[in-house]
């Protein structure tokens, strides 16, 4: 039976139903437990936005507090995976990933290869990601394309709490390292959502709108931001189709061809930076696959290439909105009655 709750409650929902599924999944991370779990302190945080909060005490011994170590926590992580259990690592900020790099792109990623299929690192690591809630550009970033771009990686990035859960249980699954990115301005976000445990494929894209004008393709948060543009566009008589890429890793790739060659038209919105991103890669993708559909060239709506900003005003400019992607829509139209 489906319920209305938050994108945060999906995620701690989808940790406490496969915790008590599987007694081989446990959680580590800073502040996880809320004070090393010490009596009177435990379950005081739940990590920094409280998404675990209350895991503690439905589990006391597996809801593991870690030193500020990312490249500690980690390691241990990883090599915890490679013997049989299923850590869920909360990385607070995936601003914080330089910190642990080695043990994700060197280990975690390379291990299957290396030892010929004989050793599995069923690894999640949770990650905040994105802009939105000034926090300057130490703590702001998306870096999607970075995990992306490693062999060995899986990378999820939920757009609602439907997904949240479902991708999330798939994850934890996974006999394979999945970095999983929420981003910090869904968490308050509501929708409906299953009470029982359910799975959504990895490399399957859902398609929230059907289109025949122009082909909105994004992930995360941005999927969103696409849907405000795509109804608004309606209003002016021009019809999107919105895939909403679920994961980045493996990306359904046939998704986004088949929808181009019915559209005859492509913009591609991320959150991140231009250079070498999603955006590039998708947009690369269809220039080499589906080029002769193409109507006009290919509109990438992005954010700049800068640091995230911290002004209130410079930020909320940095930030791709629905208003920029209207704008890349009508020229794609545009270009096409030339």
């Amino acid at each position: 039976m489906a319920r209305k709750i938050s994108y945060q409650q999906a995620i701690n929902e989808a940790l406490a139903q496969e915790m008590r599924r599987d007694t081989s999944v446990f959680i580590m991370g800073e502040d996880v437990a809320g004070g090393a779990g010490a009596p009177g302190e435990n379950d005081a945080w739940g990590g920094v936005l409280g998404v675990t909060k209350g895991l503690y005490d439905q589990f006391p011994g597996r809801v593991l507090d870690t030193p500020l170590s990312e490249i500690g926590y980690v390691g241990a992580a990883v090599g915890a995976a490679t013997c049989g259990v299923r850590p869920v690592c909360e990385l607070m900020f995936v601003d914080f990933a330089g910190c642990c790099l080695d043990q994700i792109l060197n280990q975690a990623a390379k291990f299957r290869y290396m030892f010929g299929g004989k050793a599995s690192t069923p690894l999640v690591i949770r990650t905040m990601v994105g802009a939105g809630l000034r926090a300057a550009a130490q703590h702001s970033q998306m870096l999607t394309s970075l995990w992306t771009h490693i062999p060995g990686l899986k990378v999820v990035c939920p757009s609602s709490p439907y997904d949240a859960k479902g991708l999330l249980i798939q994850a934890i699954r996974d006999n394979d390292p999945v970095i999983f990115c929420e981003h910090k301005l869904l968490y308050s976000m509501q929708g409906e959502v299953p009470e029982e445990l359910y799975t959504i494929p990895f490399g399957e894209a859902n398609f929230l709108r059907d289109g025949k004008d122009v082909t909105l393709v994004s992930y995360g948060r941005m999927v969103n931001t696409a849907m405000d543009a795509a109804r608004s566009l309606a209003g002016r008589g021009i019809d999107c189709e919105v895939i909403d890429l679920r994961t980045t890793s493996p990306m359904d790739e046939d998704s986004i061809l088949e929808s181009v060659e019915k559209t005859g038209r492509l913009v591609v919105i991320d959150e991140a930076n231009p250079r070498c991103s999603m955006a590039t890669d998708i947009s690369a993708l269809v220039a080499q696959r589906a080029f002769g559909a193409l109507k006009a060239p290919i509109e990438m709506v992005t954010a700049p290439h800068t640091p995230v900003p911290f002004s209130d005003s410079l930020e909320d400019l940095y930030i791709p909105d629905a208003a920029k992607i209207e704008q890349a829509v009508l020229n794609v139209i545009e270009w096409s009655k030339r």
